[in-house]
């Protein structure tokens, strides 16, 4: 490595780490603080400031055009899955359905299920008091807080490997957009990735961690709408409806006979999917109930609070990402792995995992990742499919302080910081270890 390139890391590591700072020490929000350190970046790498203020609009207007509207339309999803009940009933009919015995695998598929259309801290307000409240319900037992671990572990291991691993979900997508990926082969691999992963990290890793784990009241409650919940059938086919929708677009693509079909070719496009589902779901799940402006009001208040702050936060983690592209990382990278035998599965990962402990969010951790990696991935050859795994696996390593999810996380389960990080920051970590080593598996194998 040469002089510059060596300045071009240090300006690297110094941008993100001057953005945890303002972020974690200063309480900046995200968006200034990532604003911040890409402008820090193109500084401290010698790029003119025209050229970094470029670079930073770039990078936030090709998030926001290409992410945003799926961003925008899964929350909106959410929040009609939310207060509509649907959510609720289907999480209820499904922990009733079980015994004792069989209630933490419920609570795994059931989170499964429902984290697939929706950002992680969406699903977990929708699932976890479910899940807490089905806890409490359960047969005392002599350790009865590591009983009630034992079916929230697994809930939170279902979200969270939905999270990392499987489109349509926001991060998975926006990585296979970026590095030109088959959607539904990432679809399937991730399937095949995600069931024993979250088995490993949920009702297996529970079992483990959970005994001397002691529980608090929850701080948090659920609120929805005075609503009849929809039946159950139609709540679990709007959940399922993007995914049924883009698989059926890309198995379509398959078939010789009708893969120019522009209707299947319409089925891929995710902003479409989620757009075609969430205008069914209003009708479905609200009824005659649709037409009252309590009802609207309460919707699109809960789509809007929400999308604010999550676009503006992946809009400046884009900024972030296109300043280190334009100063010359990804090429650098690209270098790097041919010179080196470097995996270009593991260096995506490790890059995740940089992000992801420095900012705190997963999502910022894939959109700086996949934006540095493509140059790696022509380079080398490597599957863009399973380069989008090994980027998702590393962006939800070991949650900590600088993560929302992991206060959201504490609050709602009632452990206490260092039982926080021995349960939730543990089954993040798993994920993404035991995610990774599939991703190697499978790139054996395919």
């Amino acid at each position: 490595m040469s002089g510059e390139d060596w300045r071009l890391v240090i300006a690297a590591v110094a941008g993100i780490v001057l953005s945890v700072m303002l972020i974690v020490r200063v309480r900046l929000h995200p968006f200034i603080g990532l604003l911040c350190g890409a402008f820090a970046v193109g500084l401290f790498a010698g790029l003119p400031l025209a050229d970094t203020g470029k670079a930073v609009q770039k990078g936030v207007g090709d998030i926001i055009g290409g992410t945003g509207l799926v961003v925008a339309l899964g929350l909106s999803l959410g929040a009609m899955l939310h207060l509509s009940g649907a959510a609720a009933s289907l999480a209820a009919s499904a922990l009733r359905m079980t015994g004792v015995r069989a209630a933490p695998w419920a609570t795994l598929g059931v989170a499964i299920i429902i984290g697939l259309p929706l950002f992680f801290e969406t699903g977990l307000v929708l699932l976890l008091p479910i899940v807490v409240a089905a806890a409490e319900a359960m047969p005392h037992e002599k350790d009865n807080d590591a009983a009630k671990l034992r079916l929230i572990m697994p809930a939170l291991a279902g979200l969270g490997v939905v999270h990392a691993l499987v489109p349509p979900h926001p991060g998975p997508l926006l990585a296979v957009e970026a590095l030109h990926a088959s959607l539904g082969l990432t679809m399937v691999y991730g399937i095949l990735l995600a069931v024993p992963v979250a088995v490993l990290a949920g009702p297996l890793l529970a079992r483990i961690v959970a005994p001397g784990v002691r529980l608090t009241p929850s701080v948090l409650s659920d609120h929805t709408l005075d609503l009849t919940p929809p039946p159950r059938a139609v709540s679990l086919l709007i959940v399922l409806l993007p995914v049924l929708l883009i698989g059926i677009g890309e198995l379509g693509q398959l078939v010789p006979a009708v893969a120019g079909s522009a209707l299947l070719g319409a089925a891929r496009n995710p902003v479409l999917v989620l757009l075609v589902t969430n205008l069914l779901a209003l009708p479905l799940l609200f009824g005659r109930r649709l037409a009252e402006a309590v009802v609207q009001d309460a919707v699109w208040h809960e789509t809007m609070g929400g999308a604010g702050a999550i676009l503006l936060a992946i809009g400046a983690g884009g900024a972030l990402k296109q300043v280190l592209v334009s100063a010359g990382l990804s090429d650098l990278l690209a270098r790097l792995v041919l010179a080196y035998p470097v995996s270009p599965l593991l260096l995506g990962w490790l890059v995740a995992v940089a992000i992801r402990l420095a900012a705190g969010s997963a999502t910022v951790a894939t959109i700086t990742a996949v934006g540095i990696m493509p140059g790696v991935v022509a380079a080398s050859g490597v599957s863009p499919e399973l380069t989008v795994l090994a980027i998702g696996a590393g962006s939800v390593f070991f949650s900590h302080v600088n993560d929302p999810g992991f206060w959201l996380v504490k609050s709602y389960v009632g452990t206490s910081t260092p039982d926080t990080f021995r349960t939730w920051s543990m089954v993040e970590t798993v994920i993404s270890v035991a995610g990774l080593a599939g991703v190697f598996a499978l790139s054996y194998v395919v």
